[in-house]
């Protein structure tokens, strides 16, 4: 090989240490779409295909040391034989994990046209090579040993060898663990230890290959001592040899480019992967840089938009956007993927999106599905080969073989459309359609871009309601289980159950707010849905007598003493929630007395409780005639006597009660009811409402904490979660692909009964594409309101089987799937934010959160915010 010395005393052999003939390592795209553009021939020069390999076998020399006590980075380099004619047609690129070997020449070259692309001169003189193009380069040496299996070639970085920053970024670069790597050498540096003589095969021979790597630098924040140990490092290289610049060569010192250190602190990406470049947020459109980041992470579309795919822009659609949709679309995409990019703000992009589509305009919250469905429909448009569409007319099967018919509409979609979208993202399903008056059987093939999947989500509902019984037993917390769309009359049937409900008795169920009866619940056929998991319910258990019978309906009022200023004022306060109970037809004072006294006692502090109370409140008599006595207390008008306490302690518990007659709401005062007084109820509503005065005495003999705790319908708290509802992807597949009747507004016209009609229709997958774009519909509409579904659905990460969903058994396609990205909603409806994840390569994925990209564990990716699920099918 040319320009080796060998040096005998490390037994190590030193390469283009003696001329300028430096290589370069850099990523295949970069590389690829200089030169074909260059050369204008796209199957021109083929480089040389080395596939990286687990360096188990490496044979360098102090083998066992090393593989026991360094942390050296160690692979090897198979070359490929038989994949020099067909591997450059491959998907490449689309992780990153595609790299060239090139000479200092071709690396001029390619960045003089990369340079020109973005502008076509440099204040209007020859190319130079810009500061920051060269504060990308940096050293990285590799240790090589030849193998003695034939094709094979051993590779070794050292951290002895290297800037421990340097080495790291190797470490992320040649991981080969993960995923495959493959290099394709363009220098023709490594052809000739695969061709030269067994002489130079000595296994206790290392040879030193430095690399220049470019277009892989991800700027990382390093300590400031390390900044400098970089940029020496990157000058100690750089400086000692000429460079051929539009054909001139230059000496080292006229070479020589500056490098400032402060070129290494900055973002934090990853080393040595291309696509990891975040989108900015421009207003709200966290919707559409999640739905991009998805597509731009599609294996077939990176490959496409950054090859040359102008040349099949189609002008002169009239469905389409001129092209200009797609011109957008992949200029981002080129810009995403450029080496040590920075975050891309999508100004170009959204304005032509506004203009085509201008439901995105401005800067409002949008679904980002919405926008896939308009972005994948106008990249289709835009990008037909089909320039005149033919006429096809729609033949119906007429008893012909399903697979024959569904070829055959295949065919007339081809015909009319044809695009890298058809390509990779549409498929076909079978659509059957059934006459339920004449049987009369429709069976239509038709295309998809994705589907749209409904969320069965869990169909019933916990509630709960306090029963307050009129037989002197405790109010009781009741928690039942109701369908989520269900009426009225099912939560009575399942109260009802759950109570133990006797025949002769009835339940009357009332919403309590603010300490009265906001509404009646009564109308069996309102929907449940009505009710709040923050209401308060209260089920009364009434006997089941005449309906004619007035209802009493009590409310409480605390009489509460304070001294303001020295003087004593009293302040009324609403407390617990009302009770209710039947009243005989004709009743007085006396009567809704012992009827109240009756429904209190379940309430009633026991007598043991009561005296130690009493004997309570006689000392602080006591104390309050001692502090009257001795002049202390001037709020008092009298003394009051110890000795009064007993006798009234001796008085009916609700002597000092006081009853008086008030409206629904409790607000108003009205005449004092009085024993042996006839009382008149409202006619209308056959209803009395009492306003029950307590003196804070009588709230001491009752335990008023059961008549004020009222749970809410659901308990929505930290310690008292919703259960997470659950459901499998495969179930919201099997939900879409079920047997349903069209709705009214969806009727279909008979050919055999010649009207329109309610039909059945059945949906099965025929035809699957290679990129298969699930939406989970989470979100739901109607006249009166909007909601979002927080349903987990348990998706498959590494393996979705579509087989025993596919009608067509014995098609071609592949049913099995891996995913590869997915769009999340996090937050309500109308609002919220989305984020997206995408897999890159072995276990590792990346959150793109707008112009953050982190790593992201395994175990995160699934969970309720998602939304559209991307899959890649797999070959078997």
């Amino acid at each position: 090989m040319g320009g080796v010395s060998e040096d005998l005393s490390t037994s190590t052999l030193h390469l283009n240490s003696d001329n300028d003939q430096r290589v370069y390592f850099v990523p295949y795209r970069w590389w690829k779409d200089a030169h074909d553009s260059v050369t204008g021939d796209a199957g021109g020069k083929r480089g040389l295909p080395l596939l990286a390999l687990p360096g188990s076998s490496y044979a360098g020399p102090m083998k066992i040391i090393n593989s026991i006590f360094s942390s050296d980075l160690v692979f090897n380099l198979r070359r490929e034989e038989d994949s020099s004619q067909n591997s450059e047609n491959r998907e490449v690129g689309i992780s990153g994990r595609d790299y060239a070997l090139v000479s200092g020449e071709m690396w001029v070259q390619a960045l003089k046209w990369h340079s020109d692309s973005k502008s076509s001169t440099r204040n209007g003189g020859s190319f130079s090579a810009a500061e920051n193009n060269i504060a990308d380069v940096y050293p990285l040496q590799l240790r090589l040993s030849i193998q003695r299996e034939a094709n094979i070639l051993g590779v070794r970085i050292s951290k002895k060898d290297n800037v421990v920053e340097l080495f790291r970024r190797a470490c992320k670069i040649f991981n080969v663990e993960s995923e495959l790597l493959r290099i394709w050498d363009f220098s023709g540096e490594t052809i000739s230890f695969f061709t030269n003589s067994n002489k130079q095969r000595q296994s206790d021979q290392e040879l030193l290959l430095e690399l220049q790597v470019y277009g892989l630098s991800d700027f990382i924040k390093c300590k400031e001592g390390k900044k400098d140990e970089l940029a020496n490092s990157i000058l100690g290289n750089s400086c000692g040899s000429s460079l051929m610049m539009n054909g001139v060569s230059g000496n080292g010192s006229a070479s020589c480019f500056r490098v400032n250190s402060s070129v290494f602190s900055g973002s934090s990406r990853e080393a040595g992967s291309l696509g990891l470049t975040g989108l900015q947020n421009l207003g709200n459109t966290c919707f559409m840089n999640s739905a991009l980041q998805c597509l731009v992470h599609t294996p077939k579309l990176v490959d496409y938009f950054l090859g040359d795919y102008g040349r099949e822009i189609n002008h002169d659609n009239p469905l389409g956007m001129n092209g200009e949709i797609a011109l957008a679309f992949g200029d981002m995409l080129r810009k995403l993927w450029a080496p040590g990019a920075s975050p891309v703000a999508p100004r170009t992009f959204k304005s032509k999106l506004a203009r085509f589509a201008p439901q995105f305009s401005g800067f409002n919250q949008h679904d980002s599905q919405e926008l896939l469905a308009f972005l994948l429909d106008g990249l289709h448009e835009d990008l037909n080969r089909v320039k005149k569409k033919p006429y096809v007319e729609v033949k119906d099967g007429d008893g012909r073989p399903d697979n024959e018919v569904a070829d055959e509409y295949w065919q007339n979609h081809l015909a009319r459309n044809d695009s890298i979208i058809v390509d990779v993202c549409q498929g076909q399903y079978k659509s059957t359609l059934v006459c339920p008056i004449c049987k009369k059987v429709s069976t239509t093939f038709d295309p998809f871009m994705y589907l749209s999947l409904p969320l069965p989500s869990t169909t019933t509902r916990t509630m709960t309601l306090t029963v307050v019984s009129t037989d002197g037993s405790t109010p009781a917390p009741h928690t039942i289980t109701v369908p989520k769309s269900g009426k009225w009359e099912d939560l009575i049937k399942a109260l009802s159950i759950s109570c133990s409900l006797k025949a002769d008795e009835t339940l009357l169920v009332a919403e309590v707010y603010n300490n009265r009866i906001l509404r009646y619940l009564e109308e069996p056929a309102d929907s449940l849905s009505l009710i709040r998991d923050g209401d308060r319910l209260v089920a009364y258990r009434l006997a089941k007598d005449d309906e004619e019978m007035p209802l009493a309906v009590f409310m409480h009022q605390s009489i509460e003493e304070q001294y303001i200023n020295g003087k004593r004022t009293t302040r009324l306060k609403a407390f617990g929630f009302p009770l209710v109970a039947k009243l005989p037809s004709a009743f007085n004072g006396s009567d809704i007395q012992a009827i109240y006294k009756k429904l209190l006692s379940p309430f009633q502090v026991p007598a043991q409780d009561a005296l130690e109370e009493n004997r309570t409140s006689d000392v602080d008599a006591i104390e309050k005639t001692r502090e009257v006595e001795n002049g202390t207390n001037s709020g008092s008008a009298c003394a009051i006597d110890p000795l009064r306490s007993e006798d009234a302690d001796n008085s009916p518990p609700d002597a000092d009660l006081q009853f008086y007659t008030t409206d629904e709401k409790g607000f108003v005062r009205g005449s004092e009811i009085q024993v042996g007084e006839f009382v008149v109820g409202s006619e209308k509503s056959k209803r009395l409402y009492v306003l029950v005065s307590w003196p804070e005495k009588q709230i001491e003999r009752y335990d008023t904490r059961l008549l004020t705790s009222l749970p809410e319908v659901f308990q929505s708290s930290y310690l008292t979660k919703r259960p997470q509802e659950s459901v499998s992807l495969y179930k919201c597949l099997e939900a879409f692909l079920q047997e349903e009747p069209l709705g009214p507004e969806d009727m279909w016209y008979c050919p055999t009964c010649k009207k329109h009609c309610q039909a059945s229709k059945k949906l099965d997958l025929w035809r699957l594409p290679e990129i298969l774009v699930i939406h989970l519909k989470r979100f739901s509409y109607s006249r009166f309101m909007k909601n979002k579904l927080e349903t987990y659905v348990d998706f498959p990460v590494d393996d979705l089987d579509l087989s025993m969903h596919v009608a067509y058994k014995n098609g071609h396609s592949c049913t099995r799937y891996v995913l590869y990205a997915v769009s999340n909603h996090y937050g309500s409806m109308g609002g919220g934010h989305y984020t997206a994840f995408v897999h890159q390569g072995g276990d590792q994925w990346y959150d793109f959160d707008d112009s953050h990209v982190y790593p992201i564990g395994l175990d995160k990716i699934k969970s309720s915010a998602a939304y559209v699920l991307f899959y890649r099918r797999v070959v078997a």
